[in-house]
């Protein structure tokens, strides 16, 4: 199940860029089952394209597996490359989703990016691949907009 693995189980830094991060993946353990895979990065990081300044997001992704379901210490690090790397909002989130899809080939995707605000404007950003399942549960994503001190 493990075999082809190059980060589980070892010290691994941290990648330098999203570009140079490695996604894994191994085989889905239920193929014959419909069901919802999700992960929260509620510390997500990255800079802004134009000032190098940084952006904080709380971020969910929601899958349905088909044969593949992504290996969660390659998620982890591919998301931390993202520390030092400068992009809108819109691109991150969009990236992220983009490449788990092109590694996964999931039944289902979404990607839910909830920014925190900078310039007074939070942007959250929101994509999937298409209509969800009709057979499997799939909860709201549980962050709420963002409401400042109020």
């Amino acid at each position: 199940m493990t075999d082809g693995l190059t980060q589980l189980g070892k010290h691994v830094a941290m990648p330098t860029s999203p570009e140079t991060a490695v996604l894994e993946r191994v085989a889905s353990p239920h193929q014959d089952l419909r069901y919802l895979v999700r992960f929260a990065a509620p510390e997500f990081t990255s800079l802004c394209p134009i000032t190098g300044q940084p952006d904080f997001a709380h971020l969910v992704i929601d899958y349905v597996p088909a044969a593949w379901i992504v290996e969660s210490k390659s998620l982890k690090l591919f998301l931390g490359s993202f520390r030092n790397h400068g992009a809108f909002h819109e691109a991150c989130t969009i990236e992220i989703g983009r490449r788990l899809v092109s590694l996964l080939d999931p039944v289902w995707l979404r990607i839910g990016g909830y920014w925190y605000p900078r310039g007074g404007i939070p942007i959250d950003v929101f994509w999937q691949t298409g209509a969800p399942p009709a057979d499997v549960w799939i909860p709201d994503q549980g962050v709420a907009g963002y409401r400042g001190r109020g």
